[in-house]
């Protein structure tokens, strides 16, 4: 365990396979965190701390972590998860790595350690399986377990944002930025204005949108609030998928299509989900869940899904000179 807690800028090495191996429980996890197979690449190898996880959200609300932190972006590619498309960030627990001096050379990184990619593949897939699940169809990770493996968290629990801003992930400004907005949301609501999306959704004459095909490489502008209401049914979703407050301020900006997600594991479930229609994500657009009550603050900034009706197909930008 480092001598004082890691915070955003230290620079860390992954400790060697036999380290990590003696904290983990027969589970193949510390603390109910796994250390999963497309971790292993990483071991003996440097990194920054880009932020600690004290807490993560889910679709219930936040769930507070302990001595976990995110490097860099390093983010799971799902090769031995089903080829799960969602590119979660890792979770580090602080036992699996050491903080170093930046002067000091980096060694080679070292063999893969038999021992701990065994136990690593070992937590693919849950000791136990639902009733009526297809276990082929089932997988164990990070983010499902995070689900099960830690405690919920009450928006009105004031330690959690104490330990954001002492922790180095939210600066004061911002807090109090999130504060606001959330207070005038609040006082909106008790006077009878319900918060929601900044625009009039469509409802039952919801359209279903342009398909554009669009393909890793190009750019695209997201629409105007105005122009996606008019996709949008009366729940926020356009055939099934939700316009979520977080998607809000990007619109009107210009992204570069990152990928089509196919399929993602669903984290209370562990089900591998596979989607029928059109899902975009886009390169730098996260979430960070400033605009989402009881998720204030999440480290995860996992990838938004758009549909294409949001999107419209623009030039690439032209290089400043």
């Amino acid at each position: 365990m480092p001598d004082r807690m890691l915070k955003p800028g230290d620079v860390v090495e992954v400790r060697p396979g036999p380290e990590i191996l003696e904290t983990l429980d027969k589970t193949g996890a510390l603390d109910g965190v796994p250390f999963m197979p497309e971790m292993l690449q990483y071991v003996g190898r440097r990194f920054t701390v880009y932020k600690r996880a004290e807490k993560v959200c889910d679709p219930s609300g936040s769930r507070r972590m302990r001595d976990t932190v995110l490097l860099d972006d390093l983010r799971c590619d799902g090769a031995a998860h089903g080829g799960c498309q969602a590119e979660c960030r890792f979770y580090w627990k602080e036992a699996w790595l050491r903080r170093v001096d930046t002067a000091a050379p980096a060694a080679a990184p070292p063999p893969v350690f038999i021992p701990l990619a065994e136990v690593a593949r070992d937590t693919v897939r849950p000791l136990d399986l639902p009733s009526g699940l297809d276990a082929n169809d089932i997988y164990r990770c990070q983010a499902t377990e995070a689900t099960t493996k830690t405690e919920q968290l009450r928006v009105r629990q004031p330690g959690q944002y104490v330990r954001e801003i002492r922790g180095g992930n939210v600066t004061v400004s911002r807090f109090l930025r999130v504060g606001a907005r959330a207070l005038w949301g609040s006082v909106g609501h008790r006077v009878g204005f319900k918060a929601a999306l900044p625009m009039k959704l469509a409802g039952k004459a919801a359209v279903k949108g342009e398909q554009l095909n669009l393909q890793p490489g190009e750019w695209v502008q997201v629409k105007s609030a105005e122009e996606i209401g008019l996709t949008l049914d009366e729940t926020g979703r356009n055939r099934g998928m939700k316009f979520s407050p977080e998607m809000v301020p990007a619109c009107g900006q210009v992204f570069q299509v990152k990928g089509r997600v196919n399929r993602i594991i669903d984290e209370p479930s562990g089900k591998m989900i596979r989607f029928k229609a059109e899902c975009i994500i886009l390169e730098g657009n996260v979430c960070n869940g400033d605009y989402s009550p009881g998720r204030w603050f999440c480290p995860r900034e996992l990838y938004p899904y758009w549909r294409e009706a949001w999107l419209r197909r623009v030039d690439p930008p032209v290089p400043s000179s």
